[in-house]
């Protein structure tokens, strides 16, 4: 068959494209202001990629569309799918009919880690011999791709909670047929969409609902609202429910966490009895429950400690997700998919136990919908206390935020930091940072930016910039 994908380059429209075309299929697709990776993974797997919305582009007479969730009605290419009345489903639904239907899929989601411990997920049965088709919301370094169709029954898939498309508004993980379904947290995001966090976290119930008997939910009870969610549904839960965390009470609890060598150690017991001694390259307390969901998943499966550590030995995380990009004049710039307050903060407080003694500069792009409108406004002032230097650039396409509610007010925001004692400023993009970075920078820094955009490749700015600076 011939696909169309109308915003291929969204990152889980991307990995589609690939599935599909590994299936024998031809695409095509269209999009704007696009920008790595999935860019260029779409350019390595010779995928033909129209620039912009228009009319014209369905002109390649495929058989199916495919309607991204970011294509909004009065978009002109859909609006002429429409108008010809030609055949589309959103990318979850051709995921769920393509990919996943007959397989025995486990699906990972909550509001913070999903990416992460999807592909952690999947490096761990890839290492048991499973070898598992995948989809995860970021390139994989491990496999150097964000998807693989393989020829096993097992499938792993991020669970996105956000829509599924203008005319499908359930969650993304409503489609996925989870046998395992992680849910690690639950917090208020997409401010766009969620009236509130019980909108939220009736959306989580209904996935835990969705796992069959001889399946299993695995919920991070050091999540308040993942314990609500099961003291309100449990009863309705005809499956298996395994708790996890740092908690007393969880049924796989991380214990001993040591952060204070190269790499993060934490032993695990199940029940109460010890199960098993594991230690990870990746850093903050987040990470060790990420790793323990996916302990407790693969016990589902019947993977043992030995080839989860093994796993573990071998992982090489996610790109944009605590990554380094470079290191110049002895500064190190990292690039990180943080743009929630819990999540900016938790990365804040990593960096800080990886780095003891160096000096954390935040910068921050206000980019997603949820970062863009002021719902965050005071508990971003917590996450950014917890640097030593905050720079938060101007509210990305503040014209269509302010359509939704009310705008993050940054300057507002940089002064609140700066009452905290942490020095904050605000400027106005990647370029007006670079130069006030530029001299301030010295060897020895951390500078995190954080945004879940391209950010004006502002990274590789501040390595040109230190670079020249010698």
């Amino acid at each position: 068959m011939h696909y169309h994908l109308i915003g291929i380059c969204g990152t889980a429209m991307g990995s589609l494209a690939g599935m599909l075309q590994s299936r024998g299929h031809k695409i095509t697709g269209s999009d704007q202001n696009v920008y790595p990776p999935m860019s260029t993974q779409l350019e390595s797997l010779g995928i033909e990629l129209m620039q912009g919305y228009n009319p014209a582009n369905l002109d390649v007479n495929a058989d199916l569309i495919i309607v991204g969730n970011t294509i909004k009605r009065g978009n002109p290419e859909l609006e002429a799918l429409l108008n010809r009345r030609l055949p589309y489903y959103s990318q979850a639904e051709t995921v769920k009919r393509e990919f996943i239907r007959g397989k025995r899929s486990l699906v990972v989601g909550g509001t913070h880690g999903k990416t992460t411990t999807t592909s952690i997920a999947t490096w761990v049965l890839e290492t048991a011999g499973l070898d598992p088709s995948f989809l995860v919301g970021g390139v994989v370094q491990n496999f150097g791709s964000s998807f693989r169709v393989s020829d096993s029954d097992f499938f792993v898939i991020e669970g996105d909670e956000y829509d599924s498309a203008y005319f499908d508004k359930k969650p993304k993980f409503m489609h996925y047929l989870p046998e395992v379904a992680i849910v690690g947290n639950i917090e208020f995001d997409h401010a766009d969409i969620y009236r509130d966090l019980t909108d939220i976290k009736f959306q989580f119930s209904r996935l835990m609902n969705l796992v069959p008997g001889n399946g299993r939910v695995v919920a991070g009870i050091d999540s308040p609202h993942v314990r609500e969610v099961l003291e309100e549904h449990q009863k309705n839960l005809h499956t298996e429910i395994h708790t996890f965390g740092t908690s007393a009470d969880a049924l796989w609890q991380a214990q001993n966490l040591d952060f204070s060598g190269e790499r993060t150690r934490f032993s695990v017991s199940f029940d109460g009895d010890p199960w098993g001694e594991f230690e990870t390259d990746l850093i903050g307390e987040f990470n060790v429950r990420n790793c323990l969901a996916v302990i407790a998943a693969a016990d589902q499966w019947g993977v043992d400690a030995e080839t989860i550590q093994k796993a573990f030995d071998t992982f090489k995380s996610v790109k944009r997700r605590a990554e380094v990009r470079g290191i110049e004049s002895g500064v190190t710039v990292i690039d990180d998919f943080a743009h929630h307050p819990t999540a900016v903060g938790a990365t804040l407080e990593a960096l800080r136990q990886r780095y003891r003694g160096k000096r954390i500069i935040a910068v921050f792009e206000p980019r997603s919908w949820s970062s863009r409108l002021a719902v965050f406004q005071e508990p971003y002032v917590d996450a950014f206390a917890k640097s030593d230097y905050a720079i938060v650039a101007g509210v990305y396409d503040s014209s269509a935020a302010s359509k939704v509610g009310k705008i993050l007010d940054t300057g507002h925001l940089v002064e609140d930091i700066n009452l905290r004692g942490v020095k904050a400023l605000s400027l106005a993009d990647a370029d007006e940072i670079v130069d006030h970075l530029t001299p301030e920078m010295r060897e020895g820094d951390i500078v995190a930016v954080m945004s879940n955009g391209g950010f004006g490749n502002i990274h590789e700015k501040l390595l040109d910039a230190l670079k020249q600076k010698d």
